[in-house]
């Protein structure tokens, strides 16, 4: 045990480090690549995604560490005992062991593309022809819009922008002094050009302007060239989630170290291979970077060029070397020539995506659109898709002269412009759209439909674990219940009422809500699994846990005999099967070919179980510092279908890793059986069952569609 900043002992045994547990998850991300099952061009777009989750890494994550060791170098992570500074050394120490794995597995997968006909070329592999068509290309497309630029007295030093690539060339004049040149690769052009007459031999842009350097430079001879890529901390504004574990309020410090800040500090900077002693120090004189954050990377820098490559090869080559496609399927259980408010009505529904369509939900917000009985309609909105349906449908209910309220969260890293442009076509459209609370996120995935009659007031109900983005619900495994309960109803309409007047400390009879009740709520619950000793049982399936007040409380659960089965896909701060601990706690991570983004706690078995699906994960932020949902399930059916996803995704042997008491992850082991791979199993196995049309309405149906069928119109 150590001191915490108040002087109150704090156990670190069965916790670790926030930061070095995301590397942990990267690294199993990069782990899909060495998978021999996973298609070649997937296992490449693995090695893209963990360069694009490691470039966010260090914008966000070491960023936030930097401007924390600048105002408060001696707070303390209250899951390791680590300082500031003592953080950023293991990351620092971390990250070439992964970027070394990195080259490995990008070897060995360039290896089984070359012998499908796909090559990343160097100039040396070309022949005549293919060096005549590049230099053609060159001169016709790329030098037209370069802008080289020397360093020097007339010159200032180059401003990198975050995550660009530059050629940068060690020049010596004629006096022999020693300079730096720098060759930004403009933004306009393709990633990489697809040679012609060959099945996917490509030479990246950048490959391109490095041949070509040499005669950029005028009177200077170039001794030698590399490239670069900057990654800045990203944080462009002070983000209380960045300090999520400490307790002091660091808004004023912050806040002026923020405005004394005039460019966003290099927290990396990458180079693809060792720059000779001379150009090194030219470098990393002209750039404030110590020499730890200097990473040397002989594989891509930036990696989007894969998704461009994926798009320009020839349809049969590409369906050989990817995922065979999967459509997303219509719901069993509902009838899609049916009123989708009516089915509801009837009883709850759940949508598991990627498996099922989000077509009855859209469907949904469709008929609400146009029903005359329906008076409003209120959203809670975190992230779009670009070309979103469910935002057109918005602005088509608004028009219709639905009341329509969206609670729109601007600060959603990363998607800031997108939402404000789809916030102002909204607002234009008619809607009433709100932009949360000061200093709370909304993250919360809540529809609210509103339905006066002559009996009174009804409400459709949906809670999700993702966003309303038809292209992540594609991506990303997530939950969504539809129900007709007057009481979740009436709790949505109490939430939307407190949203529009800045409450936070509104109270609800079924929902669980953050900041205010959601944690101890979620508390109360395992405290009545530990009164329940070694009967208890706890499930618990999230993308990370980091809250200390909830790790500490499942510790508890573990010593009083309670099972905890967790299944967490990202970080984990809580380290399971530590002796006399938590040594009745069993976590399981999830990484495969769609992202594991639901989120469900389970609290007891059998018929006393209770369920919940949540916008929420197990952290401090979600749990404090934003506004979130958990929805209890009620509907027996539907308790069934999140049994079966948990033990489905329990019992995985093909994707799944073990964590163990070291921090650590073993993969599991299949034993006798055939590995099992969850995410499989849902796309082959639906979790609904077929409701039967009553006969009466079948035969009415068939005969609207018959007389229907007959009044068209026929060709002569």
């Amino acid at each position: 045990m150590q001191k915490n900043t108040q002087g109150l002992l704090t156990d670190y045994t069965y916790t670790q480090n926030r930061e070095l547990s995301w590397l942990r998850f990267n690294q199993r991300v990069l782990e899909e690549a060495a998978d021999e099952t996973v298609p070649p061009l997937e296992r490449l777009k693995f090695i893209a995604i963990f360069t694009s989750n490691l470039d966010e890494f260090f914008m966000v994550r070491v960023g936030s560490l930097l401007d924390l060791a600048a105002v408060s170098p001696n707070s303390v992570d209250s899951k390791s005992g680590m300082n500031p500074c003592q953080q950023l050394k293991a990351i620092y120490d971390t990250v070439p062991r992964l970027v070394e794995t990195k080259g490995q597995l990008y070897r060995r997968v360039s290896a089984l593309l070359e012998i499908e006909g796909i090559r990343d070329l160097t100039y040396k592999d070309l022949t005549a022809e293919e060096k005549a068509f590049a230099a053609d290309y060159f001169h016709s497309s790329v030098l037209p819009i370069l802008s080289p630029q020397i360093v020097g007295l007339h010159h200032p030093s180059p401003h990198l922008v975050n995550k660009a690539l530059y050629v940068a060339a060690l020049l010596r004049n004629k006096s022999g002094k020693k300079s730096l040149g720098f060759i930004p690769v403009p933004l306009s052009l393709p990633s990489l050009v697809l040679l012609p007459e060959s099945r996917g031999r490509f030479l990246r842009i950048e490959t391109i302007l490095r041949q070509w350097a040499p005669t950029l430079f005028g009177k200077y001879k170039v001794e030698e060239t590399c490239l670069i890529c900057a990654t800045r901390n990203a944080d462009l504004s002070f983000d209380i989630d960045k300090f999520e574990d400490n307790e002091e309020d660091f808004r004023l410090r912050m806040t002026k170290l923020l405005k004394k800040r005039a460019k966003q500090s290099i927290v990396r900077l990458e180079v693809n291979q060792k720059p000779s002693q001379a150009m090194a120090d030219l470098l990393t004189g002209l750039f404030p970077v110590e020499n730890g954050q200097v990473c040397y990377d002989p594989t891509p820098l930036t990696m989007g060029y894969v998704y461009d490559l994926e798009k320009a090869l020839g349809e049969n080559l590409r369906k050989s070397l990817t995922y065979p496609p999967y459509t997303p399927r219509w719901p069993e259980d509902l009838i899609p020539n049916r009123s989708m408010i009516d089915q509801i009505r009837r009883k709850d529904r759940l949508l598991f995506f990627p498996y099922d369509s989000v077509d009855p939900f859209l469907r949904l917000l469709s008929e609400a659109s146009e029903r005359p009985d329906v008076a409003s309609i209120k959203i809670t909105i975190y992230r779009l898709a670009s070309a979103s349906k469910i935002a057109r449908i918005l602005c088509r209910a608004a028009e219709n002269g639905k009341e329509v309220v969206v609670l729109m969260e601007l600060r959603a890293r990363f998607d800031e412009a997108n939402n404000i442009a789809w916030s102002k076509m909204l607002e234009e459209a008619g809607c009433k759209v709100i932009y949360g609370i000061e200093n709370f996120k909304c993250h919360s995935k809540l529809c609210l439909i509103t339905l006066q009659d002559k009996e009174g007031t009804h409400y459709i109900t949906q809670v999700g674990t993702g966003n309303y983005n038809e292209k992540t619900s594609a991506l990303y495994t997530d939950l969504s219940v539809m129900t007709a309960s007057p009481v979740i109803g009436a709790d949505g309409a109490a939430f939307f009422r407190n949203m529009l007047t800045d409450n936070l400390e509104g109270e609800y009879k079924a929902l669980l809500v953050a900041p205010n009740s959601l944690k101890d709520q979620l508390c109360q619950r395992i405290d009545g699994q530990i009164a329940k000793g070694k009967e208890g049982y706890i499930c618990i399936k999230a993308n990370s846990v980091t809250e200390r007040e909830v790790i500490d409380k499942l510790r508890e659960a573990s010593q009083a005999g309670v099972e905890v089965e967790m299944i967490i896909r990202g970080i984990c701060c809580l380290r399971p099967e530590v002796l006399l601990k938590t040594e009745n706690i069993h976590i399981t991570s999830i990484v495969g070919r769609y992202l594991e983004h639901a989120r469900i706690y389970t609290f007891g078995r059998g018929k006393e179980a209770e369920y919940f699906i949540a916008s929420a994960d197990l952290m401090t932020r979600n749990l404090q510092r934003r506004v979130e949902i958990a929805c209890p399930v009620w509907d027996e059916e539907i308790k069934e279908q999140l049994r079966y996803i948990l033990d489905t995704q329990l019992r995985d042997t093909a994707k799944a890793s073990f964590l163990q008491a070291s921090g650590a992850y073993l993969r599991k082991e299949p034993g006798k059986l055939p590995p099992l791979d969850s995410q499989m199993e849902f796309m082959q196995t639906s979790l609904h069952r077929p409701e039967p049309i009553p006969i009466s309405q079948e035969r009415g149906s068939l005969l609207k569609g018959l007389l229907d069928w007959l009044k068209k119109p026929r060709a002569s």
